[in-house]
């Protein structure tokens, strides 16, 4: 799938992290939001991230998915492909891509979904949720895709998710 004129790509990603946000055992990941989302909104083709309170070191994880605490999602909109994947691959953010395993379970099934939005628009956390089981049901679609349903994207087949990670 190609870019759509007059569209941004959005994305969700959710994990659910092996232990509370104040646990030892996920502090790298907690100590490192700021740093990470920092950088991507600094980024060339950053449009726009869903934000927590503000409160330093917590990135957006007030936004419980189903009420749980550990469930974490970051739900952000890029110009484009381009954008997104040299934010994903080629910056601080795949060396804690890479680390994911120390901090987040393995859930079983998808949890990274992306979409065409008009531009301007700011996609909902339950509008996100709702793409990602669409991805879950049906597969790739232009309603809801993974990586490797845009033809312009490449990094994430030298750097990108493995089977378990995209499980």
């Amino acid at each position: 799938m190609i870019a759509r004129p007059g569209h941004h790509l959005a994305e969700l990603n959710v994990g659910r992290l092996l232990a509370p946000t104040d646990d030892p055992r996920v502090a790298d990941f907690m100590a490192a939001l700021d740093k990470v989302n920092g950088l991507g909104k600094r980024m060339p083709g950053f449009v726009w991230m869903m934000e927590g309170s503000g409160e330093p070191g917590t990135g957006n994880t007030e936004a419980k998915i189903g009420g749980d605490a550990q469930f974490v999602s970051n739900l952000t909109v890029w110009t484009d492909v381009q954008s997104l994947e040299h934010f994903v691959w080629n910056t601080v953010h795949r060396a804690f891509y890479e680390r994911r395993a120390e901090w987040f379970q393995v859930l079983g099934k998808m949890h990274f979904v992306m979409w065409w939005v008009p531009e301007r628009h700011r996609p909902t956390l339950d509008e996100a949720l709702e793409r990602l089981a669409d991805l879950q049901a049906n597969g790739d679609s232009d309603r809801a895709f993974g990586w490797s349903y845009l033809k312009e994207a490449r990094l994430w087949k030298d750097h990108g998710c493995t089977q378990v990670a995209a499980e």
